[in-house]
């Protein structure tokens, strides 16, 4: 088996190629005397440009490869990887994963997924769009994104560059149990970052699009324009008095919120029992109108997988129904730790969304009346054992349903735990870029810090 692999028209290896390379892997580690193993391979090609002021600032194109083994003696594991696809270095992979296996504690709950478990069939879920974009194209639609941005508004004096990026990638997956199988996948992505200027203040904004098919993507002009619309309204922000009011999360910073509840009901931090939802299962935590679902099959998802990272089925679930938590999210071994199953969940949630309401963000904006629309967040505030929350924020202040003008240095602190309980609303404006999907979300009651 050579080093030097032969690849398809769009830059990727032949599936079959790198199938025999984790075969060889399992085979191995038979060989060596390992119970039971399991070998994941990835192969990623891409291209990436960033542009700033019209000159090219970075230029890379990306070419990363990897193989992991892990290898099982009863319940000792052990694991080891490499980048090299030899054969030769497949094997001295599988013996370094066996040597450190032989030397570590037994873990009863260690072990690859219940058989019966893994996906029987591969659905293919459309996710693989390869670009066909050279560097060339790659720089010009990054001038012309940034342009855009320019041309928006004559405060608009500076940037921070647009990025231009392309990703296609191919993923295998085998244990000893027979399970084998891959998929290849793509991402693609524009955005800009836009810095404007009125007398001595700055400020800088951004606006990005990111889709598994290039043809999904926002146009070039469109991004531009929207990072120099979002950066021109922040000019004039200031403090706030300290404040307890309604706080209303845009997309993309409600999308942490989610990040974060995710968090505390994963099994990691559940069977190590820092979690500030400990034996919450099956009692409310949301008001009764709030619904999470898992939809990993949904067609060109960025959060899209046909199986998990042992080869586990993914499948529709309802996490949250009418604000009650339905199920959490585990691994096959954070699962055993808790007398529980598998969700399907080794490496993440997939496609995880907060079914939207009926109101706009308008609408919502006139629901809250006055408060704090929180448009970025900075920090990492979260204390998941007991749920506190506090963050550096900024945004707009509301009066009376309207924005009235921007804010910054401030900070919005609650607890968790009582801020999804006092979840008012959840807007329609879904965002769909990211693994997590939520439209706005209302919360009422939190306090905001400024001067």
């Amino acid at each position: 088996m050579a080093t030097d692999i032969k690849t398809n028209t769009a830059g990727l290896p032949a599936q079959a190629e790198l199938e025999q390379i984790v075969q060889l892997a399992l085979d191995e580690a038979k060989r060596q005397g390992a119970s039971e193993a399991e070998a994941g391979l990835s192969v990623d090609i891409g291209l990436s440009v960033n542009v700033r002021k019209g000159e090219v600032d970075t230029l890379e194109h990306q070419r990363d490869r990897g193989l992991g083994v892990t290898v099982y003696f009863g319940k000792r594991k052990g694991a080891a990887s490499s980048a090299d696809f030899s054969a030769d270095a497949v094997r001295e992979t599988v013996r370094a994963a066996c040597a450190i296996a032989r030397y570590t504690s037994e873990d009863p709950y260690q072990g690859l997924a219940d058989p019966e478990l893994l996906a029987k069939d591969v659905p293919d879920l459309d996710l693989y769009h390869p670009w066909n974009i050279d560097a060339e194209r790659a720089i010009e639609l990054a001038r012309e994104t940034e342009a855009a941005a320019f041309a928006a508004d004559p405060r608009v004096t500076n940037s921070d560059g647009a990025d231009v990026s392309s990703n296609t990638g191919l993923r295998i997956y085998g244990n000893s149990h027979g399970f084998l199988q891959g998929y290849r996948a793509s991402r693609h992505s524009l955005s800009c970052v836009a810095v404007a200027k009125e007398g001595d203040e700055m400020q800088r904004d951004y606006w990005f699009s990111i889709a598994r098919d290039p043809g999904d993507l926002e146009p070039a002009v469109r991004i531009g324009r929207k990072a120099a619309e979002r950066t021109v309204r922040r000019l004039g922000a200031r403090r706030v008095p300290t404040a307890r009011v309604p706080v209303l999360y845009v997309p993309e910073t409600a999308r942490g919120l989610i990040g974060s509840f995710v968090s505390a009901i994963s099994g990691g931090s559940l069977y190590r029992k820092a979690s500030f939802l400990l034996d919450s299962l099956e009692t409310q935590v949301f008001p009764d109108f709030v619904r999470l679902e898992e939809q990993p099959h949904r067609l060109r998802g960025l959060g899209s997988a046909p199986f998990d990272g042992e080869g586990v089925a993914t499948r529709d679930r309802v996490l949250v129904e009418n604000g009650v938590l339905r199920g959490y999210v585990l691994s096959s071994y954070s699962a055993r730790r808790l007398g529980m199953q598998t969700t399907g969940n080794a490496g993440g949630v997939h496609n995880l969304t907060l079914c939207p309401g009926e109101k706009s963000f308008e609408e919502l904006l006139q629901e809250m009346g006055r408060g704090l629309v929180v448009t970025s967040l900075m920090g990492q505030g979260v204390n998941l054992v007991t749920g506190d929350y506090s963050r550096g924020a900024s945004g707009f202040w509301v009066e009376d349903g309207e924005i009235a003008y921007a804010v910054q240095e401030i900070t919005v602190a609650g607890n968790m735990k009582q801020m999804f309980r006092d979840i008012r609303a959840v807007g329609n404006d879904l965002d769909r870029r990211g693994n997590i999907v939520t439209g706005s979300i209302l919360v009422d009651g939190m306090t905001v810090a400024g001067e």
